[in-house]
């Protein structure tokens, strides 16, 4: 096994680490008005707030995307059913289209998850709506191209060609803006990776800002970046939320003990990578020594399960980013119990 320098330096470098709902079908697949309805929240969030999250009791659990290894990727059917599933806090990747709407989109192309092609930046608000982004989801890979037809169960639904499920519209499984998901769910505490580099990105940053102090969620927002000076810029423009250490920030403290600034409070790193283990009992201890909070994206299908959940609560991690969320929720019940 290689030292943990080492394996963190190769896991750094070689991939972007560190971040960091009725009948209804497609006759709103092209409106411009919010899909959001905030009274359709039952289930409030055990806290509200990132101060909260830190010093809650037990680990936390997010819904990486909405949960995307059970439902399709960042779509509010995703979030709305990680919700009910018992998820602390929503996870978001954020960029903007080509009219400035601030959008919950991983990729910078739609290729991968929709039934269309081209860059998000390229597109408009309306016509990235308009695309079904459940179109490549099945239950055994979350975005796969090579599964018989019937194992793309929420195909069809954005267009029209199928019936949502019960409580759901046909919009819940387009893109998504970012806004509506906060109206959506308001007491939840959000992770916000924002996507791209610096400078191209700091429209995305300044919006991302804009829309959080409109919605009083200066205090129920984590922010991370890739790229340290996009990361900063954010900061720059809004210092009083919570951000985590880009990939600079965090080399330096793995190789030369350099300290976090004290607002980046939170760490977000995978348990490993290409069989390098990062998450060893040696480095959870010196963050925890040092005041950090540990939430951790199982970055592998394997390990997103209840067996791969609970090796990390019983490592001492703090939270649990999960593609599998209602698993998480129940490993994270169980742990609590026979503690």
């Amino acid at each position: 096994m290689k030292s943990l320098v080492s394996s963190v330096v190769a896991v750094l470098l070689a991939s972007a680490v560190l971040v960091g709902c009725s009948g209804e079908k497609s006759s709103d697949a092209t409106t411009t008005t919010s899909t959001a309805k905030p009274a359709e929240q039952t289930i409030k969030a055990p806290f509200s707030t990132v101060d909260e999250a830190i010093n809650y009791d037990n680990p936390v659990v997010l819904a990486h995307a909405g949960g995307e290894n059970t439902h399709p990727h960042s779509t509010m059917f995703a979030y709305a059913e990680s919700v009910k599933a018992g998820v602390d806090i929503l996870d978001f990747d954020v960029r903007l289209t080509k009219d400035g709407v601030l959008v919950i989109f991983h990729d910078d192309t739609v290729d991968r998850t929709t039934n269309s092609t081209g860059r998000v930046d390229d597109m408009t608000w309306d016509e990235l709506h308009a695309l079904d982004a459940s179109y490549w989801f099945t239950q055994e890979c979350s975005a796969c191209k090579d599964q018989p037809d019937d194992a793309y169960i929420y195909r069809g639904i954005r267009t029209g060609a199928k019936n949502p499920p019960k409580g759901y519209k046909s919009s819940d499984f387009a893109p998504t803006r970012f806004e509506d998901v906060v109206e959506r769910f308001p007491d939840f505490v959000l992770n916000i990776e924002i996507k791209g580099s610096f400078p191209s990105s700091v429209p995305v940053a300044q919006e991302l800002a804009r829309i959080l102090k409109k919605h009083n969620k200066l205090d129920a927002a984590v922010v991370t970046a890739f790229d340290d000076k996009l990361a900063e810029a954010f900061h720059e423009i809004e210092p009083t939320v919570a951000i985590t250490p880009g990939l600079q920030a965090m080399t330096s403290y793995v190789l030369a003990d350099q300290k976090l600034p004290a607002e980046r409070r939170i760490v977000q790193i995978p348990p490993e990578y290409e069989d390098i283990e990062l998450l060893t009992p040696d480095f959870i201890a010196r963050a925890h020594s040092d005041g950090l909070v540990l939430w951790i994206w199982p970055n592998e299908r394997d390990w997103e399960n209840s067996q791969g959940y609970r090796k990390l609560l019983d490592l001492g991690v703090d939270g649990l980013n999960a593609a599998n969320p209602e698993e998480a929720v129940e490993t994270v019940k169980e742990f609590v119990q026979g503690s």
